[in-house]
């Protein structure tokens, strides 16, 4: 009797499956385990993650890791998904004539326009000019409101108030006239005193119109066509915010840096071609399909996309030890999305939402570093380790073992880090192919679009659905349903977007999310790199490149088994009358565990 065990290294996740074999070549599979993968796929660092796995799932029968006759690895050739977010704009602003910003709790209302001045200056102002004061942190709100009432008692006319603190309200409650009040300003000793500046606050329920107007912007600051074309980024990010505050800085502190997004050279079997990342994700993906099959991608020299693809080349060379000249680009996956570009000269930490393409690089090596795999493996156990099949391959293999399955089969992997398809025909020939893109493309897309600023929440957000806390005892759904609750909620909870992972809420970190809003970004995501993915791949191995000649396909992978994309790749695949759903892989594991229940009956076989 012999111990076999099959181990799958993927981006995200190492699966291992157990199974015995008999001396009439008669499987049995016994056990499997799955752990994080450890380390860059592909390379020694992933050893850790295997002795893990294999590990647990031996324990589970009474084994150890030396009673094993053979251990079998995916051929994963090192791979590197990196992405970057290239503005297709080409100028990315660094100082701007204008500044904007948004808190979260204005006060009062109306749009106020003057020349700023310290509140505590006011005593000194003139009657002939409209003044916004400045309140620094070290002025109490009620030193603040003071020095503004009597302002107004001795006529001077104050339209606006810009704060350090977070006391807007306060403020506003303690004066005689109601004018727009803007807080939260951190670097107020940014806000140069005798500027121009223009504050706006809109009433409950609507929205500011004049600053979020780059002509009303010009109206106000009496801008000419080149400066109004400045203030764009501006406006933009003022869109659909209850307040704002735009302050025009001195004549010569507008400072421009133009980066140049850059132009990818994209190199395959039926030549060779030039694509801008500026001309759009579309473009892109339509000289990659050009050129099929790719041979390597490099980016123009001292741009944005240059810089990444130079990047991931010299990751990938040293992480495997060769040359990066030897590095080579197997795939793209190009995404429209948008990216928040950070103003400088900013008095709050002001973004603008700037389009922007995403863009995911796989990287392949020769199979070398895969055998120093193996090598390090049999050092480590003592085991004999053999590399035994392609990834794709593998998978379908393992797919067959789904109840009501039957040749000729595709399966579809989809995993952290790419796409697989393989289509196995009736006479048991198979067709592959491996596409960069998958979900951790997601989680990063998520992460950048919402704004959280962190990767275990975006992730969150990719994996459930997602729920608006509307008191301590009850949430909505994003489906519109609403739950209630026998104990009150935590308290941090009330009026936030949460994920619902189990029984737990996440609460997201940025508090002017909506839960449309989430829920757009998060499905228009999925679908852009999943589905996109999905059709790509599929298109690739069926014959004749004809989705119609496709009859089923079986969805395999750890994405899989997310609550909505099996849904939406299911949905698209029925318009070729392509029926489609996830796997059960030997009738007990679902979706996952595919490539290593196929490593093992690759084996066998």
């Amino acid at each position: 009797m012999k111990l076999i065990a099959g181990v799958d290294i993927g981006n995200s996740t190492t699966e291992v499956c157990i199974a015995s074999l008999d001396e009439y070549q008669r499987v049995k599979f016994l056990s499997s385990a799955l752990v994080a993968t450890t380390g860059v796929k592909g390379t020694k660092d992933n050893v850790t993650g295997i002795l893990r796995a294999l590990s647990m799932a031996l324990n589970k029968v009474g084994k150890k890791v030396s009673d094993l006759d053979a251990i079998l690895l995916n051929e994963a050739a090192p791979v590197v998904c990196d992405t970057a977010m290239e503005t297709i704009t080409e100028t990315i602003i660094t100082d701007s004539s204008v500044i904007g910003h948004n808190p979260s709790t204005p006060g009062g209302v109306g749009l106020g326009v003057g020349v700023t001045i310290d509140v505590r200056n006011l005593t000194s102002a003139g009657k002939n000019k409209k003044y916004i004061a400045v309140i620094p942190g070290d002025v109490s709100y009620e030193d603040a409101a003071k020095a503004l009432n009597d302002a107004f008692d001795r006529g001077i006319v104050v339209s606006a108030a810009i704060v350090q603190k977070d006391e807007a309200v306060l403020i506003c409650n303690r004066i005689k006239k109601m004018i727009p009040i803007v807080d939260e300003v951190k670097h107020i000793d940014r806000v140069p005193q005798g500027a121009v500046a223009a504050v706006e606050v809109a009433s409950p329920g609507r929205t500011i119109s004049t600053l979020s107007n780059p002509y009303g912007i010009a109206s106000i600051f009496s801008l000419t066509p080149e400066e109004t074309k400045y203030t764009v980024p501006i406006a933009k990010s003022l869109i659909g915010k209850r307040s704002a505050v735009v302050i025009r800085t001195p004549e010569g502190g507008v400072k421009e840096q133009v980066v140049p997004a850059g132009s990818l050279y994209i190199r395959g079997g039926s030549g060779s071609v030039k694509v801008s990342v500026e001309s759009g994700a579309e473009e892109i993906m339509k000289a990659l399909e050009s050129v099929q099959p790719l041979e390597d991608v490099e980016g123009e020299v001292g741009t944005n996309v240059g810089t990444m693809i130079h990047r991931v080349k010299n990751s990938m060379a040293s992480l495997t030890g060769q040359s990066a000249s030897k590095i080579k680009i197997k795939d793209l996956l190009a995404i429209d999305t948008v990216v928040p570009v950070r103003v400088r000269g900013g008095v709050a930490g002001e973004t603008s939402m700037e389009k922007a393409v995403a863009i995911a690089a796989m990287v392949k090596t020769d199979r070398l570093p895969m055998m120093d795999v193996a090598e390090y493996l049999k050092g480590k156990t003592g085991v004999f380790v053999k590399v035994a099949g392609v990834e794709a391959v593998m998978a379908a293999l393992g797919a067959l073992t789904t109840p009501g399955t039957e040749l000729p089969l595709a399966i579809l992997d989809v995993g952290g880090g790419s796409t697989d398809a393989a289509i196995i025909d009736q006479k048991g020939i198979v067709r592959s192919v491996h596409l960069a893109g998958a979900g951790d493309l997601v989680t990063m897309l998520i992460n950048t679009e919402l704004g959280l600023g962190d990767r275990f929440i975006a992730e969150e957000v990719k994996k459930n659905p997602v729920a608006k806390v509307e008191s301590l005892f009850h949430i909505r759904m994003e489906s519109g349903e609403i739950r209630f609750f026998d104990r009150p909620l935590n308290p941090r909870y009330y009026g936030r977007i949460v994920a619902l992972r189990r029984e737990d809420m996440i609460p997201l970190p940025r508090e002017d999310l909506t839960l449309e809003k989430v829920v757009q970004v998060r499905r228009q995501v999925k679908y852009q790199v999943f589905v996109h993915n999905a059709i790509r791949a599929l298109r690739q191995i069926a014959p004749q490149n004809n989705l119609k000649n496709i009859s089923n396909v079986v969805m395999v992978g750890g994405s899989a088994l997310d609550f909505e994309i099996p849904e939406m790749i299911l949905q698209e695949l029925s318009r070729y009358n392509i029926v489609a759903g996830r796997g059960n892989i030997r009738n007990c594991e679902g979706p996952r565990n595919a490539v290593a229940t196929g490593l093992v009956m690759s084996y066998v076989g």
